[in-house]
């Protein structure tokens, strides 16, 4: 591949308190699988050199289980995750060495699609940066004091991963001082002075937040929609 290696880290660092469950969103089951298996294999598909999961501590041995089960002969890195994701991606990398192109996605994901993956990576190749952005679909307003302004849709995106880059343009990236700022990889990337290339993403590559995520991305998988 142009561009050396393929690396992948996989961020599952989220504790469900949104959707207000006992089990974080990457650990529950659609279909009888979990979330982050979904996830997994979508990039193991696509045929990633490396794959790295970010994980808290804590959550090491039910992985274990899950991957005896279900990616026995896979090899995966397993990373501790930090206090939060700018953190967590910033362990991962140290799990990624060598030349390439890393992809960073959310385990919460799980109906991101190969071509999706591949073209983030064939993009990042040239641009040194792939970002998968959707356009938005709703007017949107812009709050102001005790009012609200109205905006421009056609200006904005919205942003998904994965998120895709040069290894050494985004470790270089996370070695700045973590700031409140930086929601996603692009906006340190960007904070770095690197241009941020967006690629089209997928209006099916939900992020699983909600119960209502949940159910939609239960049919996305079960009607092979991803």
């Amino acid at each position: 591949m142009k561009g050396g290696y393929r690396f992948a880290v996989i961020v599952a660092g989220g504790q469900g308190t949104r959707m207000q469950n006992d089990v974080p969103k990457q650990f529950i089951e659609i279909l009888g699988k979990p979330v982050l298996v979904y996830t997994i294999e979508s990039f193991l598909k696509a045929g990633v050199d490396v794959l790295v999961l970010v994980l808290a501590k804590k959550y090491f041995e039910r992985w274990k289980s899950i991957k005896e089960k279900w990616l026995p002969n896979y090899s995966i890195r397993l990373v501790e995750g930090g206090d939060n994701r700018f953190h967590s991606v910033r362990n991962g990398l140290k799990g990624v060495d060598g030349g390439g192109i890393v992809a960073i996605h959310d385990a919460a994901r799980p109906c991101v699609s190969i071509r999706l993956i591949n073209s983030s990576f064939e993009a990042a190749s040239v641009y040194k940066s792939a970002v998968a952005a959707v356009a938005l679909k709703d007017s949107i307003r812009e709050k102001s004091g005790i009012t609200t302004i109205s905006r421009d849709r056609s200006n904005y995106y919205l942003i998904q991963t994965p998120q895709t880059f040069d290894i050494n343009l985004l470790k270089k990236a996370y070695r700045q001082p973590h700031c409140l700022r930086f929601t996603d990889d692009a906006s340190v990337v960007d904070s770095d002075g690197h241009a941020v290339h967006l690629i089209e993403g997928s209006y099916g590559n939900i992020k699983i937040t909600t119960d209502e995520d949940l159910d939609l991305a239960r049919f996305f998988l079960s009607e092979n929609l991803a």
